[in-house]
Parts: structure tokens; C-alpha cells; sequence
């Protein structure tokens, strides 16, 4: 069956970019180019998905985001605002990816398909557990207990990576690839052991991040 794509983005050569690579995926494209244009969108259709832009001419993301809450629309943010705060925020109401400008456009492709896959039920590892620690890969979140944890876009990326190949020995060359940002750039290497140490912070006793010296890290 065909999936319903919504963007909502100001940007009209963003925008049209977009649009022309889901419509050659497949996917039946509506777009919208602010908060109005969206909410009436969403109020005479139904999508399985809404990429949506943080700041539009007449108000944000979240105000798109209040009017799909109860419903089954998975939602991508994708926006120039990196702000740790923010990324929490889109997290914790409900987003299920958040990718900052500029991007890379097959690993949005990548994201879109990957999301859609999840909440249709075709995803392996939408709940992943390590050590204390609960991941829903589905939603993008991670908890321990029933608190959530409030991590940056790539500390849970390092965290889902850990969760993904619990036991095993991952070198920091393997990390560091599976860590990319979102707009495409290479995490170096010295950035890697800040985001280490944060996540370890983070965790607690939780989760014990093993050095292998002179190797990587494992996670049991």
C-alpha cells in the first residue's frame, strides 16, 4: 500500500527537492508551506507521515505536532535549530526522528523508510534493552525505569549503536561510522570520548561502557 507523506516546509527549493525523491520512492506527496496550510491538510487527509519543519512564517513545528497528537502519523523533524533543548522537546512530544539542516538526502530517505517500517511493525529492534536501560527504537527514546532519559540526537545514536551489538567489541573507526551526524559530517575521533564520557554520565550504573584499551568499547 502507498504511504501519505506530508512536508511542511517553508523553503520552496527544500521543498521541492523533497518532494520530487519521495514521489520517485513511491510515496504519494502532499506539501505545505506553513502552520495553516498544514493543519488543514491533516484535517481532510490522513498521512503516515509528516517531515516537518521547526520554524515556518506563521508559527512552529509544534504547532503542527499539537494538532496530529492522538493519532497513528509518525513525525520527522527537519530543521537548522540543533539546540539540545529543542531535540529533547521534539522527542519527548512524540517525534520519531529529528534531522538538522543541511542534510543528505539518502540518509533521509534511509530515516523515512526506516520510521514507516517501524510503525507499520516491520522494524527487528523497535524495543532494545541494555543493562537497566529500555530504548524504544520505534519512538526514539530510551528510559531507565520509567524515567526518560534526556540525550542529544547522537548520544542516542551511541546508545542505540551499544544496544544494537550488545557483547560485542566495536573498534572506535566502527562507532564513529555508525554515529555520523545528521548533516553528513564524520564525528572525529577526540569528539567520540566527550560523547562517551556524557553518555556514561548519563547512564549511570545502569549500563557499563568497557574500554578495550588500544581497541573500542563493549557493552554487556
Amino acid at each position: 500500500m502507498t504511504k501519505n507523506i506530508l512536508i511542511v516546509e517553508d523553503d520552496a527549493i527544500i521543498a521541492s527537492g523533497l518532494f520530487y525523491a519521495l514521489d520517485q520512492e513511491g510515496y504519494t506527496v502532499v506539501h505545505s508551506k506553513n502552520v495553516s496550510e498544514a493543519v488543514n491538510a491533516v484535517s481532510i487527509s490522513t498521512f503516515d507521515l509528516v517531515i516537518l519543519d521547526m520554524q515556518l512564517p506563521d508559527g512552529t513545528g509544534f504547532d503542527v505536532r499539537e494538532k496530529l497528537k492522538n493519532t497513528e502519523t509518525a513525525i520527522i523533524f527537519l530543521t537548522v535549530v540543533d539546540d539540545e533543548g529543542n531535540i529533547v522537546r521534539a522527542f519527548e512530544d512524540g517525534a520519531d526522528d529529528y534531522i538538522t539542516k543541511p542534510f543528505r538526502l539518502r540518509e533521509l530517505l534511509a530515516r523515512v523508510k526506516r520510521t514507516l517500517n517501524a510503525r507499520s511493525g516491520d522494524s527487528r529492534m523497535s524495543v532494545l534493552t541494555l543493562g537497566g536501560v529500555t530504548i524504544d527504537a520505534a519512538a526514539g527514546k530510551a528510559y531507565i525505569g520509567e524515567s526518560l532519559l534526556e540525550l542529544t540526537a547522537l548520544e542516542y545514536r551511541l546508545l542505540l549503536t551499544f544496544a544494537a551489538n550488545k557483547g560485542q567489541m566495536l573498534t572506535r573507526l566502527q562507532i564513529l561510522e555508525s554515529i555520523w551526524d545528521s548533516a553528513g559530517n564524520f564525528v572525529e575521533d577526540n569528539t567520540l570520548t566527550v560523547y562517551i564520557k556524557r553518555l556514561r554520565e548519563k547512564l549511570g550504573d545502569c549500563v557499563n561502557i568497557e574500554t578495550v584499551r588500544g581497541l573500542g568499547y563493549r557493552v554487556d
